[in-house]
């Protein structure tokens, strides 16, 4: 098992430290967290909870280093029949899969001082404040 802690600020008034367990899938979960907040404008927990899909194109990094070309991995909940029918080879893997990363987040405004926090339900996760 790997881990990859990230924090991102924006302009000196947010910042959003994250992370996940996962070996290959880690910085894929971590990504597609990272962007449904900063780009999808969802609150932490919404983000992480949100579907994902994954992608084993490479050797892994653990032996025998397998990898599954043009396989994409996607949660239950992620309609597939589009990527289908472009040619995708789809996995489905069941909602909330812990293959998918479980990703922690916090988001702190410093202006206002209000942090928000999310916790992922595909592994035991917890969000605590004070």
């Amino acid at each position: 098992m790997s881990a990859n802690p990230a924090i991102a600020v924006r302009d000196g008034s947010v910042v959003m430290p994250f992370g996940s367990p996962g070996s290959e899938v880690l910085g894929q979960a971590m990504l597609q967290v990272f962007l449904n907040q900063a780009v999808f404008g969802m609150d932490p927990q919404s983000a992480v909870e949100a579907p994902r899909f994954a992608s084993y194109s490479w050797p892994e990094s653990t032996l025998p280093h397998t990898y599954r070309p043009g396989v994409l991995c996607v949660e239950s909940d992620i309609a597939t029949n589009e990527l289908t029918a472009m040619g995708h080879v789809i996995e489905t893997w069941p909602e909330r899969k812990y293959l998918a990363g479980s990703v922690v987040t916090i988001q702190a405004d410093l202006t206002t001082g209000i942090k928000w926090a999310g916790a992922d339900p595909r592994r035991t996760a917890y969000a605590i404040g004070w």
